[in-house]
């Protein structure tokens, strides 16, 4: 192809390059010159313009964007005939976009001119959804370029696998205390997400949190027909031996792979009773977001494949956080679920509530919070603790002396809120630290100012542990069995903390959410040693100087 400046004897039939504006007419760039347009162009006083011309050997834009399309398409794909050099490839069924990586890759590295672009690979799609589209660069390419490209696609690069409808059962194992309310809204999200894929849920099962229960269960999903089973503990699968998946096993079926390389998600088991699938779900899958549940069920739908290789895969664009699902977003997230989640993946933001209002009574006319333990106040411990530990903001709440408290934290970045009804009990300053958190948090660490053992160490291994999304909402530390403090808490945990009353905090919560509990065992005795007795503070001058004033 000859491309630049072309005098306008030799224009008729050239391709104009760019636009130009006559006097009674425009002639658009693409547009193939006739005699009539050279003469106009002549009669507007040009000598020449700048247009491409074919010579022998080239293939036209359009023709060559067509054959190369052509070529590329496969199953459930219709093309549409190219314009201006780009064909469209269009799903005709819903249904997951397949896509040939290193076909792709291979394709755009024959010739500069000719490109390909596809959705991801496993992209969801509906029918007339654009899935793919070849464009040619200029205006003609070479022959050779064009059956260059041709012959990579000895199989399908693009095409598109339809969801099949299941048949599906749900069955939710559960705990002492667990609330029904939460069972419920899983059942909301598992059946809008299968009907989404054209699937229905036919039937859900609750039970003891217990294989045998389970066990039990199993069979009975089977026999009402169901093509897929899903089980949603009530507590995270941690080991092929667990509940789950040992009922599994209990009814004669084998656990294919436990674990994924998707975040949130990495929990799933991948089972199978005879021909039928048994999944054991994340965490995650009580909500609406997607997660790699949704990955592994559209595969399953769409008679894909997914075994280990694929799974291993997955891991690059693995991180997902909270992703639009391009363009089809789920439905309404609920406020709770806004609450424990992020809109892009990133690191929570945790705030840190120190509760040092005490009286100290029980240490008699000294305030514990001022003793000098190594140097420092004992407040001043446990407050560089959680800022060492990266969280912010730091809420302080002072009642029982707060001048002094407040001078004891100089020069730290904290904010004092003072409790003047200190005297009420603990539940008052919770209230009032509470009070002051921002709204753009994800979660709280409650912490005692009378805890100067607790490491900054401690704290981040709690926040690590953090994903509501995964059910780890209520972030417990323990020492050989036992519970201590500072508790983390997800955003969504603080109605209910404001509602506690008298001389407590919010530990009972604890009990009234098991499935959202998790415990970190502590490699020390720092998250259960708070200094509020003389036997306790001569207990720690073993380990360090002691100052009292």
């Amino acid at each position: 192809m000859r491309f630049g400046d072309t005098p306008l004897a030799e224009a008729a039939g050239a391709i104009l390059a760019h636009s130009l504006k006559l006097a009674d007419r425009t002639l658009k760039k693409g547009r193939v010159l006739t005699d009539a347009d050279v003469a106009a162009l002549a009669a507007s006083g040009l000598e020449s313009v700048v247009a491409a011309r074919l010579e022998d050997g080239d293939v036209g834009e359009n023709e060559a964007a067509d054959e190369v399309a052509r070529a590329l398409a496969g199953d459930n794909v219709s093309l549409r005939r190219a314009f201006t050099g780009r064909a469209n490839f269009y799903a005709d069924a819903a249904g997951l976009c397949v896509v040939d990586r290193d076909a792709v890759e291979r394709f755009n590295l024959v010739d500069e001119t000719i490109t390909l672009a596809t959705l991801p690979p496993d992209a969801l799609v509906r029918p007339k959804e654009m899935v793919a589209t070849v464009k040619i660069i200029p205006y003609a390419v070479r022959r050779d370029a064009v059956a260059a490209c041709a012959r990579l696609a000895a199989a399908p690069v693009v095409e598109v696998a339809p969801f099949r409808a299941r048949r599906v059962a749900l069955i939710q194992t559960r705990l002492a205390g667990m609330k029904e309310s939460i069972l419920d809204k899983t059942v909301d999200a598992t059946r809008d997400r299968l009907a989404e894929l054209g699937s229905k849920l036919i039937v859900e099962r609750r039970c003891e949190h217990r294989e045998d229960a389970l066990a039990t269960e199993l069979p009975l999903a089977l026999a009402q027909g169901a093509e897929m089973v899903l089980v949603a503990g009530a507590s995270a699968i941690l080991d092929r031996r667990d509940v789950i998946p040992a009922a599994i096993v209990a009814q004669g079926g084998v656990i294919d792979h436990f674990g994924m390389p998707v975040d949130p998600g990495n929990l799933l088991l991948m089972g199978r009773i005879g021909a039928v699938a048994v999944l054991g779900l994340p965490g995650c899958a009580r909500s609406p977001r997607v997660n790699g549940f949704d990955w592994v069920l559209r595969r399953l739908l769409a008679d894909l494949p997914v075994d280990a290789a694929v799974l291993a895969r997955m891991g690059v664009g693995g991180l997902l956080g909270e992703i639009p699902t391009r363009p089809h977003p789920r439905a309404k997230v609920t406020e709770e679920d806004e609450a424990e989640g992020a809109d892009v993946p990133r690191a929570p933001r945790i705030a840190a509530l120190v509760l040092a209002a005490g009286r100290s009574s029980r240490m008699g006319t000294v305030n514990k919070l001022l003793i000098g333990i190594d140097g420092k106040p004992m407040v001043r411990h446990a407050v560089e603790a959680v800022r060492d530990a990266g969280l912010a903001p730091i809420i302080v709440v002072t009642g029982h002396e707060r001048e002094r408290v407040a001078a004891a934290l100089s020069g730290m970045n904290v904010t004092i809120v003072h409790n003047p009804a200190y005297a009420e009990g603990l539940s008052a300053s919770l209230k009032a630290g509470l009070a002051a958190l921002p709204d753009d948090i994800d979660g709280v660490l409650v912490g005692l100012g009378d805890m100067p053992q607790v490491r900054s160490g401690d704290i981040e291994r709690l926040v690590a542990a953090f994903n509501p999304v995964e059910g780890r909402s209520i972030v417990v530390p323990s020492r050989n069995g036992k519970r201590g403090n500072p508790v983390l808490w997800a955003k969504r945990f603080i109605p209910d903390m404001r509602q506690v009353a008298g001389d407590v905090g919010a530990r009972h919560l604890i009990g009234a959410y098991p499935e959202a509990v998790i415990e970190i065992e502590m490699a020390s005795d720092g998250v259960l040693t708070d200094i509020d007795t003389p036997q306790a503070l001569a207990k720690l001058a073993g380990s360090a100087r002691i100052e009292v004033a």
